[in-house]
């Protein structure tokens, strides 16, 4: 079971350094995100795949 985060949970993480980091780390940080949320879709695409796979495999025996 996956745990979803809500937006207060996630603002009440963040650690006072990141509230006064520079323009270029928070930049980083972005960036760091951004991946990170490409990385989920990309992971919950190939669960999907799996999935249909797998469906289709029984089918076919």
């Amino acid at each position: 079971m996956s745990m979803e985060l809500t937006l207060q949970q996630i603002v009440e993480g963040i650690p006072k350094s990141l509230l006064n980091a520079s323009d270029r780390d928070l930049e980083g940080f972005q960036k760091i995100l951004e991946e990170t949320i490409r990385l989920r879709e990309a992971h919950r695409n190939l669960q999907k795949m799996v999935k249909n796979f797998s469906s289709s495999a029984i089918q076919r025996s």
